[in-house]
């Protein structure tokens, strides 16, 4: 690796990580300008801690994330086996546009696309069409994750299976989810972080008493930053690291198995 690309990584790193140990560091401002450092202190997170409103969004958040990540893990799975092991069928094109779209599309797009759709079936907005809509969009990105260690099993073990006797279900159930079962939780745990990060589509499809935390986020920011906020965004991080590093954790370690 030369100085050049060096320096051009060093640079691409800062550039995209700086603001945000920026925000990490500042949570733990003592003082109530975010921008002048007051000494350390843990204040605004036990201010955090007494913000209602704050609270009742992240717990939104969290219901929404975590109904989203599963429907979208049924879902994407389902898709990624139909589409590796059924070989070519009738509407094959049709349904990989329809699996994939989300991923390619913009938010803006899918968030106004379901909005007008609910209100065409008179579906009153709130916490089961977030639900909805996030799934729609984490689908894409479940399937993706199983499909590529669905093409990197050993079939001779379902065929194996089969042999003896199994039927296609119990090969699936005995043997092919089983060695699915670290992608599988890779998708689902990468659904719950975009569906906790979403803005966007959330701020399109929700409806009162549905705030999430992103949104709620946004909300305060546009009246002024303050450091209860970074301490908001800090946990936030926290918590989608945690979520992204787990699910790298789980592919690597199913791949080098």
């Amino acid at each position: 690796m030369t100085w050049v690309t060096r320096t051009a990584l060093v640079a691409g790193l800062g550039f995209l990580y700086a603001p945000i140990l920026v925000l990490i560091v500042y949570s733990f401002n003592a003082s109530t300008l975010v921008t002048v450092w007051g000494g350390f202190s843990t204040r605004w997170y036990g201010t955090l801690m007494a913000d209602a409103p704050l609270l009742a969004a992240a717990w939104v958040s969290l219901r929404v994330a975590v109904l989203a990540s599963l429907i979208a893990t049924v879902l994407g799975t389902l898709s990624a086996l139909a589409l590796e092991r059924q070989g070519r069928f009738r509407g094959r094109g049709l349904f990989t546009g329809l699996v994939f779209g989300p991923i390619v599309m913009p938010e803006v797009m899918i968030g106004l696309s379901l909005l007008l759709l609910f209100i065409g079936i008179g579906l009153d907005r709130g916490v089961a069409t977030i639900v909805i809509a996030h799934a729609t969009f984490c689908t894409g990105f479940v399937t993706v994750v199983v499909a590529a260690r669905l093409r990197g099993l050993d079939r001779s073990l379902e065929e194996a299976a089969a042999d003896l006797g199994a039927t296609p279900v119990r090969v699936l159930a005995t043997i092919t989810l089983p060695l699915l079962a670290p992608a599988v939780v890779a998708g689902a745990l990468l659904s719950f972080t975009l569906s906790l990060d979403d803005l966007v589509i959330a701020s399109f499809v929700s409806g009162p008493g549905s705030t999430t935390l992103p949104m709620r986020l946004y909300s305060q920011v546009r009246l002024g930053v303050n450091p209860e906020i970074n301490a908001a965004s800090t946990l936030l991080v926290g918590l989608v690291s945690a979520a992204v590093l787990l699910a790298s954790w789980l592919t690597d370690r199913r791949g080098r198995a």
